[in-house]
């Protein structure tokens, strides 16, 4: 479980979770996909992938992240690649949330880094690349 800033409430990597995933969902995040990394890597417990349809939806999505980490008093998270939006990484402690334009997430396929199949990445890549 981890603090991000002087939170009231430390919330469980499981609420954690819970609410950045509905923060996508109602961001209309597209392509989500959820990696549980308990037993993989101390970085963090769980790593979330989205896909935003432009740089600005990409922005946005991170942003409101942030902005739901924040009014649920967990203070602040770390989000990195807001100013170009095609790639965001917002560091919340327990997840790890990766946000692409579709083209980006297809080249760097992080998704077969940590072993998840993901079918509809591999066809737009072979139509990107």
């Amino acid at each position: 479980m981890a603090t991000i800033g002087t939170a009231k409430q430390t919330l469980q990597s499981g609420e954690m979770l819970a609410l950045i995933k509905s923060t996508l969902e109602d961001d209309k995040a597209e392509d989500l996909v959820i990696i549980d990394l308990t037993d993989k890597t101390s970085l963090a417990d769980h790593m979330i992938i989205a896909t935003g349809s432009s740089s600005r939806r990409v922005a946005s999505m991170a942003e409101h992240i942030v902005e739901a980490i924040k009014d649920a008093g967990q203070g602040r998270a770390a989000a990195e690649g807001k100013e170009q939006g095609d790639w965001v990484l917002v560091d919340t402690g327990d997840v790890i949330v990766h946000l692409f334009r579709p083209e980006v997430r297809a080249f760097y396929n992080i998704e077969e880094m940590w072993g998840v199949e993901n079918p509809a990445l591999k066809q737009q890549a072979a139509r990107l690349y």
